[in-house]
C-alpha cells in the first residue's frame, strides 16, 4: 500500500509539473519568436526615484507595502487637496482635474521594491554631469521666463512625455500601451500623446535625422525583445535630457498576463553614470483611445500670452508671478 502511494504521489507530481510548465510556456509568433502582442498597463504607486526618508531599504515587507500604499494613495488624492495649500505640484498633476481624472494605480510594484529605479542601488537618479547642470541651470531659466514655445517642457507642449516613451515611466494617468510585432517590426502605442514608435529588426542604426523620441532599431536575444535609440533631438528634451543621449529597452515574458519591462538610460552629458529602473506591464482589456493634446494648444497659448501682458506691465522684473500677485 505505501508503495502504491508513493507511485501515486510520484504520478500525480510529474503531472503537476508538466501542467505548471505548460503554463509558463512562452507563447510565441509564426515566426518562432515571443509573442508579446497585447494591450499592458504600468501604472503603479511605487515612484521612480526611492524616497529620501528610505534611504536604502530598497524593499519592504509586505505589511509595510500596504501601510504605505494606503499612505500615498490618501496622500494623492487629489479630491483631498486644498489647492491653496497644496497646488499643482503637490502632489505631481493637473490641478484642475479631480481624482476622477487619475489612473495611478493603488498598489506598489509586486516585488515591494521602494523605487523602480534599481541601478544605482540607492534607488535615486545619479547625481548630473557638469554639462548636466549647465542645461539643467539654462533651462530653469528660460522655462521661468517663458522665453517661447521653445522655452516650454515637451510636457507642455504636448509632443512627448514620460510616459510615451522610450522610456515608458509610470506617472498620473494614461500608463497603457499597446504592444504589435510581426516578422520585420514591433509596434509600441503610448497612450499619452497618442504616440505610436514603429521600430524595425535591424543590427545597426542607419544614419538617421534625430527625433523627438529618438530612433530605435530592435533585436532579439533570446526570449528577449531588446530596443535601442538614440539619435535624439532637442538638446533639452525628455528628462531635460541631451541628444547624445542613448536608451536601451528589455521586454521579457514572466507570465500570460505580465511582461518584464526594464531600461538603462545612459547620457553623460546629463547624468555621470548611466541608470536603470524596472517595471511590470500587466496585461489589460481595455482599448487605448486617443489622447487629444496638440502642440500649439490654447493652453501654450494662455501660458505666453499671460506672461508676455506682465512683460507689458513691468511686473516680472526678477520674479514669477504668484497666486496672490
Amino acid at each position: 500500500m505505501t508503495q502504491i502511494r508513493l507511485t501515486l504521489l510520484l504520478v500525480l507530481s510529474c503531472t503537476f509539473s508538466f501542467a505548471q510548465a505548460q503554463q509558463t510556456e512562452v507563447p510565441r509568433t509564426e515566426y518562432g519568436h515571443p509573442d508579446f502582442q497585447g494591450t499592458y498597463t504600468f501604472r503603479t504607486i511605487t515612484p521612480l526615484q526611492r524616497p529620501p526618508e528610505l534611504a536604502d531599504k530598497a524593499t519592504l515587507s509586505r505589511e509595510e507595502a500596504e501601510e504605505w500604499a494606503t499612505y500615498e494613495n490618501n496622500r494623492q488624492n487629489r479630491d483631498l487637496i486644498i489647492d491653496s495649500v497644496g497646488g499643482a505640484g503637490y502632489p505631481p498633476g493637473v490641478i484642475s482635474y479631480n481624482e476622477f481624472w487619475y489612473e495611478r494605480g493603488t498598489d506598489t510594484v509586486g516585488d515591494y521594491r521602494t523605487s523602480l529605479i534599481y541601478d544605482p542601488p540607492n534607488g535615486r537618479l545619479p547625481p548630473l554631469s557638469e554639462i548636466g547642470r549647465e542645461r539643467a541651470a539654462y533651462t530653469q531659466q528660460i522655462r521661468r521666463e517663458s522665453a517661447g514655445p521653445e522655452a516650454r517642457t515637451l510636457n507642455d507642449r504636448c509632443i512627448i512625455n514620460n510616459r510615451s516613451g522610450p522610456p515608458m515611466v509610470s506617472g498620473s494617468y494614461n500608463n497603457n500601451m499597446q504592444l504589435v510585432q510581426n516578422e520585420h517590426y514591433v509596434m509600441i502605442m503610448t497612450e499619452m500623446v497618442h504616440h505610436a514608435r514603429i521600430i524595425p529588426f535591424a543590427n545597426t542604426h542607419e544614419k538617421a535625422y534625430p527625433q523627438w523620441t529618438g530612433h530605435s532599431i530592435a533585436r532579439w536575444e533570446g526570449d528577449t525583445l531588446i530596443i535601442s535609440t538614440q539619435d535624439f533631438y532637442p538638446d533639452y528634451g525628455w528628462r531635460n535630457t541631451s541628444p547624445q543621449m542613448k536608451i536601451e529597452e528589455r521586454i521579457n515574458w514572466i507570465d500570460e498576463n505580465t511582461l518584464n519591462y526594464e531600461f538603462t538610460v545612459d547620457d553623460r552629458n546629463t547624468w555621470e553614470v548611466p541608470w536603470s529602473a524596472r517595471v511590470p506591464m500587466r496585461r489589460m482589456d481595455d482599448r487605448i483611445f486617443e489622447f487629444a493634446c496638440h502642440e500649439g494648444n490654447h493652453g501654450l497659448a494662455g501660458i505666453l500670452a499671460g506672461w508676455r501682458r506682465w512683460e507689458k506691465e513691468g511686473k516680472n522684473e526678477g520674479h514669477i508671478p504668484s497666486v496672490d500677485d
